[in-house]
């Protein structure tokens, strides 16, 4: 079965970190609201914990959006789990917890078409020893276990991993990667053009405005590549939904996955 059957006139809607806009990201609650308003992919992130597990956080260290304080790979997941991942984000939301990866796939696996970006956090560049590479072919092989192999994308900034996912793997894993270069080097330098190998990308150009997408020409140009491009979250509003329209995106990422669908189905671009 086919589920990444994204396209120009069907573009699809990434929560990022789930309803990162009005939930506590990256938690299950902000994950089934999001599924909850019809949204088509799940992004996420994945870190490591101290005793070998995985969880589902973007930052490497809590302090961000937790009521705890340290660096993810430092803590036990016994530990992990009695922070508070909701307080920050609202009284509403105390008592929030931070999710493993397995049951995060638990809960997607009863969701009929629903895809994931994957983005793994552990960098080579933040360790002294291979562990960064052992992490990854542990969670490949948890998300291909979990039948995610086809319904997901493999996301990072670090073009290292990258080349060693498509050096191991080939065309197995889709990978997600980004534009332009300079983006995903996370203190790295590739070997290889990272457009020879990747899936999609998403296609930036600067920050924080609404219309943070690169442009029409970049975009065609990487889809003559044979990659698909896709618009970043901060692609906001009606003016970054009709530039990401405009310049052939097939995917949105989104923060605010209400506003963006409500925008896409106004202009007759999502079933």
């Amino acid at each position: 079965m086919e589920y990444l059957t994204q396209s120009k006139d069907n573009i699809f809607v990434a929560a990022h970190r789930g309803w990162s806009g009005k939930y506590p990201e990256n938690t299950m609650e902000a994950i089934r609201a999001a599924v909850e308003i019809g949204a088509d992919q799940i992004e996420t992130d994945i870190r490591v914990t101290k005793d070998g597990q995985f969880v589902l956080h973007h930052d490497y260290m809590v302090d961000r959006t937790t009521d705890g304080h340290g660096h993810v790979k430092d803590m036990t997941l016994s530990e992990l789990k009695k922070l508070d991942a909701g307080i920050k984000k609202g009284e509403q939301f105390k008592g929030c917890r931070i999710p493993t990866l397995i049951e995060f796939l638990e809960y997607a696996k009863t969701v009929p078409n629903l895809t994931v970006d994957f983005e793994l956090k552990e960098y080579p560049r933040d360790w002294d020893d291979d562990t960064p590479y052992k992490v990854c072919d542990r969670i490949l092989r948890i998300i291909d276990d979990y039948g995610f192999t086809n319904r997901g994308v493999i996301n990072s900034f670090s073009p290292k991993l990258h080349e060693y996912i498509n050096d191991v793997y080939g065309k197995t894993f889709k990978q997600h990667v980004y534009y332009p270069m300079s983006s995903m080097l996370s203190g790295e330098q590739p070997t290889r053009d990272p457009y020879s190998y990747a899936y999609c990308a998403c296609m930036f150009r600067g920050f924080w405005s609404d219309i943070a997408l690169a442009s029409k020409e970049e975009c065609e140009i990487m889809a003559s590549k044979g990659v698909q491009p896709w618009a970043g979250a901060e692609v906001t509003g009606e003016a970054g939904v009709d530039a990401a329209i405009e310049r052939g995106c097939v995917l949105i990422t989104s923060n605010d996955p209400d506003k963006t669908l409500e925008i896409l189905r106004k202009r007759g671009k999502h079933k």
